[in-house]
């Protein structure tokens, strides 16, 4: 009994010292105590005997020249020789961006005073000028329903607006004419401009994301600064930027456009330049572009430029008057209008000065497109879904609130109440880690690992939200017209999930396979002391990493276990009170996720990119963690308001159930089974206990939305709201606003039908009946009359003339179904 009683209490030693990540010599002295406790107490012979072992275990760890020389040593050489091999296109997107909060969550212990401590996501005097100036004067002139069905395109006043107003110079610093707006008042600006249609937006966004101004502000030459950034800020110039090629899509690495390092004829003069051929598709602003970037391998095989035969991936920038540039053409987008097409090139020659940053930045194309592709799928496409999510809800609460069904609002319905309350949580969770992460870039980050979660999951969540519109407004939704505020979203939204990475891929490829060794604590730091295997230092460097990375792995398997076991009650975290529920089960959601990452990584070694399925849960576990940060940290900037709460938890319960379904489908098909086994018990010892909202957080969250309530109005904001017969969203928000306050009017109707005193009718009819019996004064009826007809424009859908649905008129002469190459053969 005194044995095991020793036993135990050594087990607990190690665990405590485990989960506080105490040193190896503390571990030792805390041993060295029980053991001779021990050897003092009669009958604990054998006890002793075993502590004793495991001190001098302890000890001979400890002692740093022979550690390295027994363990170190042996483990650093079988690491050099396992580690797969990075090709340079890895490196380089490894190396691209920087570690935020994301670094936190790897590190299985986040430092949440870290995030607490970031400012709150605001806009300045001028940039809230901007919004309330050029931009609602944009909003005001657009109509999304004559440029994507009776025009078929952005008009040229509304292109001439926008050059200049200053919106395609928003990233440009004031010393070259621009706005030098934050990224967070860019995220606002596209959100206001998200009901003008894909075909405006696009329009402003691409010029401000990856594109000439991006790359010139980050690696051009100070004489291409000063010559391009004026001109791009005041619209003389218009960008694009033409990197997919018809091979090579996703993988825009093996772009076959080449361009040949040569001398030739520019202006009048020989110079030494590169003739270019390319075919490039998918290309926004394409057909109205007067300047082009281009992504190119450039090749030098008479060596005119240096020694290497092979440079890489080049940017360079064409002029629209290039001779053999071919441009104009356009794609036809689903959804949206926007300005979209291919670009090809054919002998197009153009001097060595034209490569961003100048010939000596030949080769350094994929390290200056990474670099900023990061940073424009961190405010594009998570603003996009941030748009589309509260376009959603905007709608959706108004006609759930307004639509009757036997005699009953739809918001009554619970059926329709999950997929509304989903809308609204999806809306709050896009929301907290759209502002959030791009008011991380005014910081100075780079955070590549979180665009790429924000690209995926607020893309799929916007998505969702369309799907579930659709569902809650029936034959509303699928009928097209200017009254249609869902139809467009619904159609528009593959664009978001295909472009800058696919979806497939980002969840599959990017996600944990960049942030595995980008945001891990110390795998970037062993692979780069592997590459230089030899030098001298690197062994004992190398011995230092590995225990602590030992160390943290224990500790966070101890931190998992006990927090698991626990319910993470002896976990200190900061924050609101009412949050810290959600605080503590994260933390120890974070070390469940840094034990289980470090398993896989080192089980499955190089093996684990090729098991994209499991790198895909081990990714979404990520995710799940970051953007549950994220909805915390958003209600907290907002001072944690009551009225918010339905909704946080209602996200919160939704992450972590989201991020226990990714950890049991990981451990259902993790090749090591009894790994996985050992796994479960460690991160859900009690089981898998976390649960979707239920139906009582879904009917919450769906009544705070049906009304006119502060988290409506946060979840909504940020919209243009005017109405007008361009912006049918806001008509519907509006009838939603006047049925509140006639919401008194209603209940004596409805008190009356109950009484007997009048018949069960609808419509006008129950208002004519009301005032024939003086139950409704003549102001009221009025005041339900109008609504009422107001109430019809919602419900009614838009119809046509069958001439009016027509752009061009039918020859049937002209309709030979064979792509155009072929109708001249026929």
């Amino acid at each position: 009994m005194i044995t095991l009683a020793f036993l135990l209490l050594a087990a607990a030693t190690l665990l405590g010292f485990a989960y506080w990540r105490r040193g190896l010599g503390s571990t030792t002295g805390g041993l060295a105590i029980l053991a001779l406790a021990a050897w003092l107490m009669p009958g604990g012979a054998a006890a002793a005997v075993v502590l004793t072992v495991l001190v001098l275990g302890a000890a001979l760890l400890a002692l740093a020249p022979l550690r390295r020389t027994l363990v170190s040593k042996p483990l650093f050489s079988a690491f050099v020789r396992q580690l797969p091999r990075l090709s340079e296109t890895e490196r380089e997107a490894i190396d691209a961006g920087t570690v935020w909060w994301d670094g936190e969550l790897f590190s299985g212990r986040p430092d949440w005073n870290r995030l607490l401590d970031q400012p709150a996501p605001t806009l300045s005097a001028d940039e809230q000028a901007f919004l309330d100036g050029p931009v609602t004067e944009l909003c005001r002139m657009c109509d999304a329903w004559n440029i994507n069905h009776n025009w078929a395109t952005v008009p040229d006043h509304i292109i001439d607006f926008v050059r200049r107003s200053g919106l395609l110079g928003m990233i440009i610093p004031k010393r070259y004419g621009g706005m030098e707006l934050s990224a967070y008042a860019q995220s606002e600006v596209l959100v206001k401009l998200s009901n003008t249609g894909g075909g405006v937006t696009y329009l402003v966004a691409v010029p401000n994301s990856l594109g000439p101004g991006e790359l010139l502000l980050k690696y051009g030459t100070e004489e291409q600064k000063n010559h391009y950034l004026p001109r791009l800020a005041s619209g003389e110039e218009i960008p694009c930027f033409a990197l997919t090629a018809p091979t090579a899509g996703s993988d825009a690495t093996s772009i076959p456009d080449t361009g040949v390092v040569c001398r030739g004829m520019w202006k009048g003069r020989e110079v030494l330049g590169m003739r270019l051929r390319f075919n490039k598709r998918y290309i926004t602003l394409a057909p109205i572009a007067t300047l082009v970037g281009l992504a190119f391998r450039l090749k030098d095989p008479d060596h005119l430029l240096g020694e290497t035969d092979d440079y890489g991936i080049t940017c360079a920038l064409i002029p629209r008057d290039a001779e053999g540039l071919e441009i104009g053409r356009r794609h036809l987008p689903v959804g949206d209008t926007f300005l979209n097409g291919p670009v090809r090139g054919q002998d197009v020659f153009v001097p060595l000065d034209n490569i961003i940053g100048g010939p000596a930045m030949a080769g350094k194309g994929w390290t200056m497109l990474v670099n900023c592709l990061s940073v424009g799928r961190c405010i594009t496409l998570p603003t996009t879904a941030a748009a589309v999510s509260k376009r959603m809800l905007k709608g959706s609460s108004a006609y759930a609130a307004l639509r009757r069904q036997f005699g009953v609002t739809l918001s009554r319905f619970e059926g329709i109440q999950r997929p509304l309350a989903r809308i609204a949580g999806y809306d709050y969770i896009i929301d907290a880690a759209r502002s959030l992460t791009i008011q991380s870039l005014d910081h100075g980050e780079k955070p590549s690992v979180p665009s790429a979660i924000l690209k995926y999951h607020c893309t799929e969540m916007a998505r969702q939200c369309t799907l579930d519109a659709m569902d809650i407004h029936g034959g509303k939704g699928v009928m097209k017209g200017p009254g249609n505020y869902i139809a467009s979203c619904y159609e528009s939204i593959p664009v978001a999930i295909t472009v800058e990475g696919a979806n497939i891929l980002t969840r599959n490829l990017m996600i944990f396979g960049q942030g595995a060794t980008r945001s891990h604590p110390f795998v970037l730091e062993e692979m780069k002391l592997a590459q230089r295997a030899g030098e001298p230092g690197v062994a004992a460097e190398f011995d230092r990493l590995l225990f602590a990375h030992i160390g943290s792995t224990l500790s966070n398997a101890a931190r998992a276990w006990v927090a698991g076991l626990s319910g993470a009650r002896l976990v200190r975290v900061p924050g609101d009170a009412s949050l810290r529920k959600h605080y503590r089960d994260l933390d120890r959601f974070s070390a469940a996720f840094a034990l289980v990452a470090d398993t896989a990584m080192l089980s499955l070694g190089g093996r684990l990119k090729l098991k994209e399925s499991l790198s895909a849960r081990l990714g979404d576990m990520l995710s799940e963690l970051y953007l549950a940060s994220m909805v915390l940290k958003h209600h907290e900037n907002a001072g944690c308001p009551e009225s918010e709460r339905a909704a946080v938890e209602w996200a919160m319960a939704h992450l972590k159930h989201g991020y226990q379904s990714a950890f049991l489908e990981l451990m259902r098909n993790f090749p090591a089974r009894g790994v996985a086994r050992l796994l479960r018990f460690v991160a859900f010892p009690l089981g898998a206990r976390f649960r979707e909202p239920s139906d009582a957080a879904v009917s919450a969250l769906a009544g705070a939305v049906v009304e006119d309530t502060p988290v409506r109005e946060r979840l909504i904001g940020g919209l243009f709201a005017e109405e007008g017969l361009n912006n049918p969203l806001a008509h519907v928000d509006s009838v939603f606003r006047r049925s509140l306050e006639l919401e008194p009017l209603f209940r004596k109707l409805h008190k009356a039908i109950k009484d007997g005193r009048l018949p069960k009718l609808q419509g006008l009819d129950l208002i004519k009946a009301a005032r024939r019996r003086g139950l409704l004064s003549k102001q009221e009826a009025r005041e339900l009359y109008a609504f009422d007809a107001r109430l019809m424009e919602v419900i009614n859908v838009d119809d046509f003339d069958p001439e009016e649905l027509v752009r061009v008129p039918y020859d049937p002469v002209a309709d030979v179904c064979l792509p155009p190459s072929l109708r001249e053969a026929v």
